[in-house]
């Protein structure tokens, strides 16, 4: 299944919603790389077991069930989140990329990918249109605890 949507960022026309900077979103896009249990529901611990500038290798903890992934940063662009073929969980990728059509116009695109091409039988839609459901309740979820992040200032600068 290939799946993407757009989370708008910064509402121009609505006052209620703090106007986010490029590097804040940045910022906050690379601390739910490097501190996912602030963002995702369920995951009760992440171990980083290798870093350079511009990768990460991690080990996710849900429960007994480990998932290694390997996370790339492209600055201020994209943050790519790629799960290896493991036991009983197939390869699969999700990037996060900034869109900018205009100065200050912020979104994110958020792109998935399972690597299955198969056709889709009516058992894997329905299962499937229940996955793009819940992808987009996380993804804006994930935007709601960028926005509070920024609103109380931790994402003028990177996180240590």
């Amino acid at each position: 299944m290939k799946f993407n949507h757009l989370v708008e960022i910064n509402m121009p026309d609505n006052p209620l919603v703090m106007m986010i900077t490029r590097e804040q979103l940045w910022h906050g896009l690379v601390l739910r790389a490097e501190k996912p249990t602030l963002f995702v529901l369920g995951l009760d611990d992440c171990e980083i077991t290798a870093r350079s500038a511009d990768e990460l290798s991690r080990t996710l903890h849900f429960g007994s069930l480990l998932i290694h992934d390997q996370v790339t940063f492209t600055p201020q662009q994209r943050v790519h989140y790629h799960v290896p073929q493991q036991a009983s969980i197939p390869a699969s990728d999700l990037i996060m990329k900034i869109e900018e059509p205009q100065p200050g116009a912020l979104f994110v695109r958020f792109e998935y990918d399972d690597h299955n091409d198969a056709k889709e039988t009516d058992e894997d839609s329905f299962y499937n249109d229940f996955r793009r459901e819940a992808y987009k309740e996380a993804d804006i979820d994930t935007v709601r605890v960028i926005r509070e992040l920024a609103q109380q200032g931790r994402l003028d600068a990177p996180m240590q």
